[in-house]
């Protein structure tokens, strides 16, 4: 049941007068105050609970071969005011129902001289703010170009953050943890390799940016509904404590080409005095708009298996032959060619994983490196890389389409563009119909290495109006979509539900390229999981990357009881069981959790975090009554302690609790665990052990009897 009531009001939240404009939240925490200085600079300061914690902030754009930028000069010319409070049902997600609920200030400028408009809409929630630029249609401002916009966040004080590089290229990084007034000292080493990079400031830091204030505030900066302008990132003046939006500047330098009417995205400021509102937060979700797919009910979640880990780790390869120094498509002769016999993705070994998913219960196979292009995909600029349509030799798409559909699962379609936008937009129509010819309805879509346009970056405005092509392309075919490498997500999934993953962050697969931290998964739902779900590729059980690769000697940093819990602190619609079969048969006891969690809910529960630290999440399988609760920890042993009193009253139920065993260690015993099933109702309390770079994992099940 929806129930949406819009008024235009002067007295919900707004104060109005003639030298500044307040905005209170819906339950009154907040306040907002937006402020013309005497030049007619617009700006904007936050409280929360009284408390300020966003100082006088400048709002405004620079623009380019323009001699009056839109950045002071105005006079507020309207204001208009208005409370939405509704509640939409998503497609899928961590909840059955969001509310939708929040105090509107929307103030036009006029700026003298040009007689150019520009309205700033400030939305302020019981979790935040968000507010964007908007640019009604006009006579003195049609086609414009931004040379920076200048957004400002003035913190009040030197805050601890939780932070990664600013990047053009990637967000692939381990997360620091330090004071602001640390990042520039830090910053040189924690930038490391990757197949594309650019950073542009050694004060420079990605969103979502989450800090904790020295009297215990938590605050969040992100962006929502990254529509047809560029990434925004954040660059510190350390001396002020001031960040300023940096946004990522196409080929030319430029950072975004608007044409009247448009908007920006919401730059968004979440605050509470408690970690777990974060996290618990739709606010990125509500600041977008409702789906534009009419029918959904194509779209499903999905629980996989994968030929991917043997290629990360070295053990199998993408390619399928050694002879060719290049190939060029249509050219280079396949099928005489000498396979080089570790090409993983050939018909026997694929059915394999069909098999294993089928017996086991899982939706989907991914299969990477099926198609014709692997031998030399990267790192030569070059356009026309693969088509998505021809097959190895040795992979039969049609015969591998048979047996999947026998056993009841679907495969997983994988397009690497290696960067090449313009080529995979040549070839992007025939691609999604030979999937929907072959019984593919999801596609794990890859931008690895330097872009295509040259010049051009992962987040720039001109490649992520691909990206957004390339989701609406796909619903055109009741096609899914995760892509990876792609620009970090900011709430789209709303409005195209078919987005039903991204990776946009450092992932698994790192952990076979040297490992991540320990506390990493600590860190990524309060950052990079704000702006929608990541597609991690947890469930590694094999920590040893030498027992399948001996000339790999990475090391998994994870207990087996923090990989279980994965599945539910990193929340996803697509989960993959990520390890090889023959390691999950070595620990089928322990692969039970990851057969019976679910993939979709109807209600979850924030028992207890704090970031880089530790997260506790309980979720309610979608159409059910049970329960799966998730621990992950970081740097130091703890005792968890929650109360199980979001279970039914009167009813009882069976709890399997994986937890880490008393000697598990992330690096010399990381496969430790016991497993015990207990009675529990919702008075029931639990301690449990949670040790460094470990967790549990507990499945909760109504009992029927």
């Amino acid at each position: 049941m929806k129930h949406l009531t819009l008024m235009m009001c002067f007295f919900l939240g707004v104060i109005l007068s003639s030298k500044a404009q307040l905005l209170h939240s819906p339950d009154g925490n907040f306040t907002m105050k937006f402020t013309l200085l005497q030049d007619g600079t617009p700006t904007y300061e936050l409280s929360y609970n009284g408390k300020e914690v966003i100082k006088p902030s400048k709002l405004g754009l620079y623009l380019v071969d323009d001699e009056k930028s839109l950045l002071d000069g105005f006079s507020i010319t309207d204001t208009k005011t208005a409370t939405l409070d509704e509640t939409w049902t998503p497609v899928w997600g961590e909840v059955a129902e969001i509310r939708n609920h929040y105090n509107e200030l929307a103030v036009t400028l006029t700026q003298k001289g040009t007689e150019r408009i520009m309205m700033v809409r400030f939305r302020l929630f019981d979790e935040g703010l968000g507010f964007r630029y908007e640019f009604p249609q006009q006579k003195n401002l049609v086609y414009f170009t931004i040379k920076e916009e200048r957004t400002q966040f003035a913190m009040t004080g030197d805050h601890t953050a939780f932070w990664i590089p600013g990047d053009y290229d990637t967000q692939e990084y381990d997360y620091n943890e330090s004071k602001l007034s640390e990042i520039s000292g830090l910053f040189d080493a924690a930038v490391t390799a990757n197949a594309s990079q650019k950073q542009f400031s050694k004060t420079g830091v990605q969103t979502a940016l989450m800090m904790k204030t020295a009297d215990g505030l938590y605050m969040n900066l992100h962006e929502a509904a990254l529509i047809n302008y560029s990434c925004m990132h954040l660059n510190l003046d350390d001396k002020n404590m001031v960040f300023e939006s940096w946004l990522t500047p196409d080929a030319q330098g430029n950072k975004g080409h608007l044409q009247a009417p448009c908007v920006s995205p919401w730059r968004t400021i979440m605050v509470s005095n408690n970690a777990a509102d974060i996290l618990a937060s739709k606010m990125t979700l509500n600041l977008n708009e409702p789906s534009k797919i009419e029918d959904t009910s194509w779209i499903h979640p999905v629980k996989y298996v994968g030929v991917w880990w043997e290629m990360i780790t070295g053990k199998s390869s993408w390619s399928y032959t050694n002879d060719y120094p290049s190939v060029q498509l249509g050219v280079t002769d396949f099928e005489h060619a000498t396979p080089n016999g570790t090409h993983a993705a050939n018909t026997a070994h694929v059915k394999e994983y069909i098999d294993f998913a089928a017996e086991h219960g899982f939706d989907g196979v991914l299969v990477e490196g099926w198609n014709v292009g692997w031998e030399d995909w990267i790192g030569h600029s070059k356009d026309y890389v693969f088509d998505f349509v021809t097959p190895y030799p040795d992979f039969d798409v049609e015969g591998i389409h048979q047996y999947a559909q026998s056993k009841g699962v679907k495969m997983i379609m994988h397009h690497e563009t290696s960067g090449s936008t313009r080529n995979y937009e040549r070839h992007m129509d025939a691609a999604y119909q030979f999937m929907v010819d072959n019984g593919y309805d999801a596609v794990k879509s890859g931008y690895v290495g330097d872009m295509l346009p040259r010049g051009e970056t992962h987040y720039s405005q001109w490649i992520n109006n691909h990206y957004q092509y390339a989701i609406e392309k796909a619903a055109d075919y009741h096609i899914m979509v995760n892509a990876h490498e792609a620009v970090r997500p900011t709430g789209v999934c709303r409005t195209w539900p078919n987005l039903i993953g991204n990776e946009a962050a450092r992932g698994t697969e790192y952990q076979a390229f040297g490992g991540s931290k320990a506390n990493h998964v600590t860190i990524l739902p309060f950052t990079r999981l704000i702006g929608g779900p990541m597609d991690y590729t947890p469930g590694i059980f094999e920590m040893d990357i030498d027992k399948m690769n001996p000339n790999n000697h990475s090391h998994v940093n994870s207990t087996i009881c923090n990989q279980l819990a994965l599945y539910v602190t990193m929340y996803s619609p697509l989960q993959m069981a990520a390890d090889l079969p023959e390691n999950y048969n070595r620990f089928l006891d322990a692969f039970k959790f990851i057969e019976d969690v679910a993939v979709d809910w109807d209600d979850t529960k924030y028992l207890e975090a704090e970031p880089g630290r530790y997260i506790t999440v309980a979720r309610k399988a979608k159409g059910t009554n049970n329960w799966f609760v998730g621990n992950v920890n970081g740097k130091q042993t703890r005792e968890s302690n929650i109360v199980l009193n979001f279970l039914d009253k009167g009813k009882k139920y069976t709890a399997t609790i994986y937890a880490d065993a008393k000697d598990a260690n992330y690096k010399t015993n990381p496969q430790a665990y016991t497993i015990k099933k207990v009675k529990v109702t919702h008075k029931t309390k639990l301690s449990l052990n949670s040790v460094e770079g470990g967790g549990y994992a507990i499945s909760i099940i109504e009992d029927k009897s």
